[in-house]
């Protein structure tokens, strides 16, 4: 640091050469490469910054082989090659000086077959003969630049004025060569021979340009220091250890700032870091099986332009191998995963390896190689293909659908029987029969089942707040004034069959008032948890995201659970004493005893309720709600069927029987 404080560098830096690497392998996806480079400090250090950069982007390096120059480099080179058969990568990184061009080119690597090779400067368009119709090569060179005049110079200039110099004499002869650029190819005589084609391309690189930028900049920085008041140099001469001390620290400062335009018009200036600011051009090498060679230019990169112009490829313009089945190629340790699946990562193996397994349930990934799948809204659910969510189905028991009609049209034929019957009773009410059974109590509990009818079609169609409040509260308490009638009549049978025994106390008991006073009373109880449910914890409505899987269910929150089981368990509780009042009097001598069809119809309710709980309790949505409707229409129409068939047959069909003296 001391003996060189100051450095400028012209050539290109490992710092850009390997982010612009990166960025191509970024570009092309290939994220599965292997590194062979020298062991001299340079490459050493650019194999670092490569290494980071790479794994940074998301890729793997299957290997880093280093060459050392020894006495067994071709022993060396041989094992080398004898090993890329059991890598699995195709992209090569080739990193090294041109101190080791020579060496390299004359190795075996170069007939691997079916690599990629990306390669730093143009030293490596100087393939060996063996290596021919070779389309895989893509390097960074520096962008260049035809100088003005340049060629002319070099054809023509005087190698007199280099005495005993054996390069430029090589250099004079290598001009002959007939496959130079007609523009720098001299007229030879017939006993001077070439070499190869080694300066020729040399000429017309971007090394030339690199050369030309770094004379006239140092020129630039010289002319700025004389003229911009310096001290006069004549006073130092007899002290030129202080004066180039003094001049390196002056033109330090002038080759920091310097900042001017070539004869090309391009801004020349050195960075932060002391490197000139070039940008490079990505060639694409081919050689043909005649061993002529194409040089294109399919890309550039320049680390000093915006971001979004710094990197740029032309890919219809590289020329691919025809054994890839597939142009560009894809370089990868694990084929991509597509939408839909995310990535597993093998276990002992670089991040870059791994399986593709499908997207649980309820997540998706909408990009390839997604890590992690992400999860749906709640009110979405991932596609087929589990690569995008759409809205879930919303379902509920609509009037449209084939199942909401069949429930509707019973119901509609169930109260047209219903009424039919009601309207028998009214029209025969001065019968025998009729009266025997309580006229009073029959016309309630009739439209009582027609309210349960009514009320199971407020459970079809889409739930709301009203809806939700009415469906259990009104089929409570119908259900509830059809059930204390039938406790009414039970009542009233057994009492009327003892009250006609001589003596009998229950006569003055005997009469319509305590019918009704029975029906009021256990209807108000159910009307009272029904109040009570309502001001506590009222049904709302709700809707269920996650009982099926891409299906928002619109139904009917129950607000208290505790409530609806109540009102279920009161309606079971008048059941059931309904029953045992009934079975006890089933035996009574009566011709037509109606004791017996009040036990069957409890039965027929009883059977279709305790049937029904666990089969709600397993169904959801739509299902369950017609599940309910079963039970309240089946139930109903148990209770119709069983008390008044036999009384309308006995009635329209058989009206001998319907006298009090049958009776």
């Amino acid at each position: 640091m001391a003996k060189f404080p100051y450095f400028y560098r012209t050539v290109p830096s490992e710092l850009h050469i390997c982010a612009g690497i990166v960025k191509l392998l970024k570009y092309f996806g290939w994220t599965w490469v292997g590194i062979l480079a020298f062991d001299d400090e340079n490459s050493m250090r650019a194999v670092q910054i490569l290494r980071e950069g790479i794994e940074q982007s998301g890729g793997c390096i299957e290997f880093i082989e280093t060459l050392r120059q020894a006495r067994s480099f071709r022993l060396q080179n041989i094992d080398i090659y004898n090993t890329f058969s059991t890598y699995s990568t195709k992209v090569i990184i080739l990193y090294c000086n041109k101190d080791y061009r020579e060496i390299i080119r004359h190795t075996p690597i170069w007939d691997a077959p079916g690599k990629v090779w990306i390669i730093t400067e143009e030293w490596g368009f100087f393939f060996p003969s063996y290596s021919v119709d070779r389309k895989n090569t893509l390097a960074f060179a520096v962008t260049k630049k035809t100088i003005p005049s340049f060629h002319r110079f070099v054809r023509e200039v005087n190698t007199a004025i280099f005495p005993n110099d054996s390069f430029i004499e090589m250099w004079w002869k290598d001009l002959c060569n007939n496959q130079c650029p007609k523009s720098i190819q001299r007229s030879c005589s017939s006993d001077e021979t070439f070499l190869n084609l080694l300066l020729c391309d040399s000429i017309n690189s971007g090394d030339s340009y690199n050369v030309y930028n770094a004379v006239y900049g140092l020129a630039h920085a010289l002319h700025d220091l004389i003229t911009s008041g310096s001290r006069n140099t004549a006073q130092w001469s007899g002290e030129s250890e202080r004066f180039l001390d003094f001049l390196s620290w002056k033109l330090h400062h002038y080759l920091k700032n310097l900042h001017f335009k070539n004869v090309l018009g391009e801004e020349i200036l050195f960075d932060e870091n002391g490197d000139l600011a070039i940008g490079y051009d990505i060639i694409n090498v081919v050689i043909l099986p005649d061993g002529s060679r194409i040089k294109e230019i399919v890309g550039s990169y320049n680390p000093y332009a915006p971001p979004e112009q710094e990197f740029t490829i032309y890919e219809e313009a590289i020329m691919w191998e025809s054994t890839f089945n597939e142009t560009p190629p894809e370089f990868r340790c694990s084929p991509s995963c597509p939408p839909g699946f995310r990535k597993l990562t093998r276990e002992r193996e670089p991040v870059c390896c791994y399986d593709c397994i499908p997207c649980p349930e309820g997540e998706v990934s909408s990009q390839n190689d997604i890590d992690t799948c992400t999860k749906c809204p709640e009110d979405q659910w991932p596609n087929q293909k589990k690569d995008t969510c759409i809205p879930k189905v919303i379902s509920f028991l609509t009037y449209q659908e084939p199942l909401g009609i069949t429930l509707i049209f019973t119901c509609i034929f169930l109260i047209l029987i219903n009424t039919v019957i009601l309207g028998i009773f009214i029209h025969y009410k001065d019968t025998p029969i009729v009266k025997a059974n309580n006229r009073g109590l029959s016309y309630i509990l009739l439209i009582s089942l027609m309210l349960c009818f009514l009320c199971s079609l407020v459970f079809i169609g889409h739930p709301d707040k009203m809806t939700c409040i009415l469906r259990q509260t009104a089929f409570g308490i119908s259900f509830s004034i059809a059930l204390s009638s039938i406790l009414a009549k039970s009542t009233t049978v057994v009492m009327a069959f003892h009250a006609t025994k001589p003596g009998s106390k229950l006569q003055k008991w005997m009469g319509s008032r305590i019918s009704i006073s029975v029906v009021l009373f256990c209807s108000l109880i159910q009307t009272v948890l029904c109040l009570a449910w309502l001001f506590t914890a009222p049904p709302f409505p709700y809707l269920n995201m996650k009982s099926e899987i891409g299906t928002i269910l619109t139904e009917c929150n129950e607000g208290s659970i505790f409530a609806f089981y109540c009102v279920l368990g009161y309606l079971g509780f008048l059941a059931g004493v309904s029953f045992i009042i009934a079975f006890l009097a089933r035996n009574l001598p009566d011709r037509f005893n109606e004791a017996k069809y009040i036990t069957f119809s409890m039965l027929v309710f009883c059977s279709v309720w305790i049937s029904f709980i666990p089969t709600y309790l397993s169904t959801k949505g739509k299902y369950m709600v017609a599940v309910e409707i079963f039970a309240i229409l089946a139930s109903s129409a148990g209770l119709l069927g069983c008390i008044f068939f036999p009384k309308c047959y006995i009635i329209l069909l058989r009206p001998e029987r319907n006298s009090r003296k049958y009776l």
